[in-house]
């Protein structure tokens, strides 16, 4: 068995080291070395442990193509989660180094608060954070990240995205999109109530606000997909920061359109941000735009005068599409960030 040494670069120019071996991939060796990278999924099919390989050879186990486009590929893209090394590894991750956590993941208990129906099929989830063994509840998270949420003895963990933002209170917001039949959901559904105790893992992810000065910002979310750009929405009015900024939420109708009134209240502590609401197939009485936010992103993007940071959350076929429209508007690689979801 060989020995290899990898070297981690992060896009704020830190570099971490660690040894992987030829039969381990590289998300797990870093983990044994107390390196927990962003990652979700750990199967290669999510695409969060996306990172470009710049020296060394290496191969690439078997993961979903969705995750991984040929284009990235080509030019060195890989997964982490199904790497494996054939020699020392130069490796850039296209975050910054407060995205990686050196150390134990932190696990904690919290008690659900709220949990209410927002719209078809969807749910709001807060959770207050239990006391530390020092004391403390605060919440310490980054807008854009996920937690992970366990249900105690039931052997049930999903992944959801935070849509409020760091606080010394220690709440918790989640969207949560219902999926028939599965575990969480069916749990979330019928047997959740105010007063119980979930596990919470993370925070995790490495999604989130890219500083890059003035550049405008644009946000394009499908269904829960709303959830992390919430939070990096919030998180700029919190701190007053002057990018422009536009959201492109979207909907098959518009009675699926959820989180109005938190959008509206937003849009008041964030004057400069425009909201465009999508519906895809609305009656005669939508007066929004009509189509779907992909549709709305392309328009724009042809009259842009400024070349925006995009960031996209949502299914897969929305990020798919709405990545390959930034691309064909000559949107470069580094200013398009990406969170996907996946249904389990």
């Amino acid at each position: 068995m060989n020995i290899h040494a990898i070297e981690l670069t992060t896009r704020d120019g830190n570099q971490l080291r660690f040894d992987c071996t030829d039969d381990q991939n590289l998300l797990e060796a870093a983990v044994n070395a107390h390196i927990v990278l962003p990652a979700q999924c750990g199967q290669g099919n999510c695409g969060t442990c996306y990172a470009e390989i710049t020296h060394g050879d290496f191969t690439l186990g078997k993961h979903n193509p969705s995750a991984l486009s040929l284009e990235d590929k080509e030019k060195g893209g890989t997964l982490l989660c199904c790497t494996f090394p054939h020699s020392d590894l130069h490796i850039s991750l296209p975050f910054n180094h407060d995205r990686i956590l050196i150390g134990e993941i932190k696990s904690r208990n919290a008690e659900i608060i709220a949990i209410e129906t927002v719209g078809e099929n969807t749910l709001r989830l807060e959770l207050q954070l239990a006391a530390d063994e020092d004391g403390n509840s605060v919440a310490e998270f980054e807008p854009g990240q996920f937690m992970e949420l366990e249900v105690p003895e039931r052997g049930i963990k999903r992944a959801y995205s935070l849509s409020n933002t760091g606080n010394w209170e220690g709440r918790l917001e989640f969207l949560i999109r219902l999926q028939p039949g599965g575990l969480f959901s069916t749990w979330l559904k019928e047997q959740a109530a105010i007063g119980q105790t979930l596990l919470v893992h993370g925070p995790k992810g490495a999604f989130g606000l890219y500083e890059s000065g003035l550049r405008p910002r644009w946000f394009v979310a499908g269904g829960t997909g709303l959830a992390p750009m919430l939070s990096m929405l919030r998180r700029m009015a919190e701190f007053q920061e002057p990018h422009p900024a536009r959201l492109y939420f979207g909907a098959n109708r518009a009675e699926d359109l959820f989180c109005l009134t938190e959008l509206k209240t937003l849009q008041a502590e964030l004057p400069q941000l425009q909201v465009i609401y999508c519906v895809w197939k609305p009656d005669e009485s939508w007066e929004g735009f009509r189509g779907t936010p992909v549709d709305a992103l392309t328009k724009d993007l042809a009259a842009a005068t400024v070349i925006p940071d995009i960031y996209l959350c949502g299914p897969p076929a929305l990020i798919d599409a709405a990545e390959a429209t930034a691309r064909a508007h000559g949107v470069p690689h580094k200013q398009i960030l990406i969170e996907r979801f996946l249904p389990a």
